[in-house]
């Protein structure tokens, strides 16, 4: 991002909404009514544990259960104007920006909610980082197109200026107040929302950011359909908004792990077999989190990537430099052509392994204990992959340069429930 930001009203645009939210009293808890953002519910019984948790919860949105797409989407429609008609979720009666509140142990996050203009400018204003896969692209804008709603927000952090000023010091006004709602999740987050009506401090708040710059920290899907859905629109309207979670990470850094792949059809040992010569292949000792430390020691200096699914754990490093030179393209950054998952995907997967990148070949997994369960589970390969350091992450996406899809993960993640935006409302 850039250090001296945007001229002023050409940065980022945010602005009230009136957010639909649970009401209480129609749920058996805000908690039970949540979810971790869709594309971290990955494994079925991750499904169906949200699905028994409360009849409400909001994976009935956002993951839909049917035989064929459309159905899936239409019965997320039907299912939201259900539960508005029958007073489970309502409008808020006055548009708000939103307070949000993360935390854990000693971990804390705060943010502003909002719906973020997505004029043509805001394409070089909001600065992705990864690719997106078009078939997501297209299940997710289908969803939003025909539930004519947002779901949940996309995460995007901005570089403040360190001290309690702009939005930040309406933030720290705003916690001091009495929450809209409190409640903790089942993962040990705390979460509180406040809604920010006061003209005066919702102008504090767009005069800040409108010198702004964000990167995408989480929600590249989510930002890719916004945008679709935008260009489908012959005038003005809801659709040139999206909501999303703004956090200013001078003050609130946010957290960066690895995204791992599940390699469906390949066992480990033929994973291991076809590395040849190309790569050092060392077996680490477990528990998994010992051979977490030996993936980031061996990351540290190159390369590095841990394979398993076998009951063992096998440490793939020091890739051939002429292996490398052959497979990964020379037109990108250095920084672009060193990443883990450029080599990954450019030398290991295309080229040694060749697997296709579709979803019944490879599977995105947030988790690194759930890769092995599932690798372990199937006769499968884990791929673990340790994370990218954020500076690496911003300066690519100030360069325009985005990183293999499912590169990073930042969070923590906004819980999904806790505040909504119909287009219908708005």
């Amino acid at each position: 991002m850039n250090t001296s930001g945007p001229a002023a009203g050409q940065g980022l645009r945010l602005i009230p909404f009136r957010g639909l939210r649970y009401v209480p009293e129609r749920v058996g808890s805000l908690a039970a009514v949540t979810s971790p953002p869709y594309d971290v519910v990955v494994r079925p019984d991750g499904l169906h544990h949200l699905e028994s948790a409360d009849p409400y919860n909001i994976v009935r949105l956002i993951l839909p259960q049917a035989g064929t797409a459309a159905e899936r989407h239409q019965q997320a429609a039907e299912t939201l104007k259900r539960w508005l008609a029958e007073g489970v979720l309502a409008p808020d009666p006055v548009p708000a920006l939103y307070v949000y509140e993360q935390s854990a142990g000693d971990l804390l996050q705060r943010g502003v909610i909002g719906a973020l203009a997505l004029s043509p400018a805001a394409e070089g204003i909001v600065l992705p980082h990864e690719d997106v896969m078009a078939d997501v692209v297209e299940d997710r804008a289908d969803l939003m197109r025909t539930a004519a709603a947002h779901f949940e927000p996309l995460l995007l952090s901005y570089a403040g200026d360190g001290g309690p000023v702009g939005a930040t010091a309406v933030i720290e006004r705003v916690v001091e107040r009495l929450p809209l709602l409190t409640t903790t999740t089942e993962d040990g987050f705390g979460h509180r929302l406040w809604a920010v009506t006061d003209p005066a401090e919702q102008a504090e708040i767009a005069s800040d950011l409108a010198c702004r710059q964000a990167l995408i920290a989480d929600g590249h899907h989510r930002w890719a359909t916004y945008l679709r859905l935008q260009r489908e629109q012959s005038a003005p309207g809801p659709w040139d908004f999206g909501l999303v979670l703004l956090v200013d990470t001078a003050r609130h850094p946010l957290q960066v792990r690895g995204i791992h792949r599940l390699l469906r059809r390949l066992p480990v040992a033929d994973a291991l077999a076809a590395l040849g010569s190309g790569f050092r292949v060392r077996t680490v000792e477990g528990p998994l989190p010992h051979a977490l430390d030996a993936l980031a020691a061996a990351a540290a200096e190159g390369n590095a990537y841990l394979l398993a699914g076998d009951g063992r754990f096998h440490l793939v490093d020091g890739p051939d430099e002429r292996l490398l030179s052959r497979t990964v393209r020379a037109d990108r950054p250095a920084a672009w052509r060193t990443l883990d998952a450029t080599v990954l995907h450019s030398t290991l997967l295309d080229h040694v392994w060749r697997i296709p990148d579709a979803p019944e070949h490879i599977g995105y997994i947030h988790d690194a204990a759930a890769a092995v369960e599932q690798a372990e589970r199937h006769g499968a390969t884990a791929v673990l992959m340790h994370p990218v350091r954020e500076d690496v992450v911003r300066d690519l996406a100030r360069q325009g340069v985005t990183m293999p899809r499912k590169s990073t993960s930042f969070g923590p993640k906004p819980a999904t429930g806790l505040v909504l935006r119909s287009l219908h409302t708005d």
